[in-house]
């Protein structure tokens, strides 16, 4: 198992190197830069464009240089441990993920959390009890999740909370917590903040799951090895759940590669209408502002977070079938 993870981990020095290349290239692919996208707003709200002004931000910026002398600047920056400078907020790519990202990491994984505890055991559920009552709203309300969008879903969830409690549910903090020092109130505050977003940005992954789940679980309940169980008498409880569920877990537990980041974006609308501190707010603007260096830095850092997820992935099914585990070594 040890010489697995190494390998793993050495496959993910390459990974996010052609990532990385990928997405600074698409970044600088419209035309113009932060410094044309910086004056036309200075423009728009009726200020004066000194163009000596822009040319010098743009040498000072780098801008006046060649896409691929910016690129491996930027690579040569990264690999001492600094993603350049956000020209929007004029402040080290650094210190602004560190400032947001606690925030969308804590909502991603009370989210995530959320989506395996609850899909797993509804999916069973459904799958030992085909075609019953509870299956079919189960079957019901994972329909509903995956065709509502986020966004809709916040509308709705702040709606409801309003008209049964009165108060508008913003942000991760009351407004008089939201500058406050760390305290167990400011704590519990949070959480009653926190279980909005998460049910909301979880909502879509539960329903996957829950799907997922159900279907691998009904193929492998019609296997040969499990009507040879039953017809020797051995308990059903254990008939359903020792060997298929193993088995039928193994897809479920792949998906945690591609659930981590699809947490974090998919809360960009829900931050949005929320008005979360979040990393989804500060990636969208960066996009719109050209910052390069800030949504590269952003890309860079959910590029990483899908390759932890993915080797966590392999790891857990490595743990839960040893056909895996035997075979990668």
């Amino acid at each position: 198992m040890g010489e697995f993870i190494v390998r793993r981990l050495l496959l993910m020095i390459p990974t996010l190197i052609i990532v990385s290349s990928i997405a600074f290239f698409v970044i600088q692919a419209p035309p113009g830069d932060f410094v044309s996208a910086h004056a036309a707003r200075l423009e728009e709200r009726g200020q004066d464009v000194d163009r000596a002004v822009l040319e010098a931000m743009r040498a000072r910026y780098g801008l006046d240089q060649p896409i691929h002398v910016q690129y491996f600047r930027w690579v040569r920056n990264m690999l001492r441990g600094d993603l350049g400078v956000s020209f929007d907020w004029n402040a080290p790519v650094t210190a602004v993920i560190a400032r947001r990202i606690p925030n969308s990491i804590l909502i991603s994984l009370v989210s995530f959390l959320y989506v395996y505890i609850v899909a797993i055991p509804i999916g069973m559920l459904s799958a030992v009890r085909q075609y019953s009552l509870a299956d079919y709203f189960f079957t019901f309300v994972a329909f509903i999740g995956l065709g509502i969008p986020n966004f809709l879903f916040a509308l709705v969830v702040l709606w409801l909370v309003f008209s049964a409690t009165g108060s508008v549910m913003i942000g991760l903090f009351s407004t008089e917590y939201v500058d406050a020092a760390w305290s167990w109130s400011r704590l519990l505050d949070m959480a009653r903040h926190i279980w909005i977003p998460a049910l909301i940005v979880g909502t879509e992954g539960t329903a996957k799951i829950v799907r997922v789940m159900r279907a691998n679980l009904l193929d492998e309940l019609q296997k040969p090895y499990v009507m040879v169980a039953r017809a020797k008498g051995l308990p059903q409880a254990r008939v359903n759940y020792k060997y298929p569920f193993r088995i039928a877990v193994n897809p479920v537990v792949s998906t945690i590669g591609w659930t981590l980041p699809s947490l974090v974006t998919g809360e960009m609308l829900v931050s949005l209408v929320l008005g979360l501190p979040t990393l989804a707010p500060v990636f969208f603007r960066s996009l719109q502002m050209q910052d390069m260096y800030l949504a590269g830095g952003i890309v860079f850092v959910l590029t990483f977070l899908t390759l932890i997820g993915t080797l966590v992935s392999d790891i857990l099914l490595g743990w839960i079938d040893p056909r895996i585990r035997f075979s990668s070594m």
